[in-house]
């Protein structure tokens, strides 16, 4: 088994097909993108291959260690992780084509009128464990 991040993006991939911002999406269209999400969570589950999912919070802060004392806390000048990443799933399956297959049908999940959102979801495996060096 293979864990890999799907990784929802606000912005920074290319537009998606039905490209409305979820802030002018109807009360019912959100609920069902919601839904949507839980249910495909849900048969993960089912199937053992769910690990995690979030979705974040549009607030967020750059902090850093600088010394002893209270760390400086920036809210820029770089591009920040709150503008670009809406939200996560980790999934553990068998194979990258199956990693695959599951984050094209996630990009399906419904967006404005109903419509499948058809957004780029990057999928990124977590690096396993260096190799071992020897001299």
């Amino acid at each position: 088994m293979a864990k890999y991040l799907l990784l929802k993006h606000y912005r920074g991939a290319p537009a998606p097909k039905n490209d409305v911002p979820m802030d002018r999406w109807a009360p019912e269209e959100v609920t069902a993108h919601i839904r949507f999400m839980q249910d495909f969570a849900e048969s993960l589950k089912e199937t053992g291959e769910f690990v995690d999912a979030q979705a974040l919070a549009p607030e967020g802060t750059f902090v850093r260690y600088d010394g002893e004392g209270r760390p400086p806390v920036t809210d820029g000048p770089f591009a920040e992780t709150k503008d670009l990443v809406a939200g996560w799933m980790i999934i553990d399956v068998d194979s990258y084509e199956r990693a695959v297959e599951l984050t094209g049908a996630l990009s399906a999940a419904p967006g404005a009128g109903g419509e499948p959102i058809h957004e780029w979801i990057e999928l990124r495996p977590f690096l396993e464990a260096p190799p071992t060096v020897t001299e």
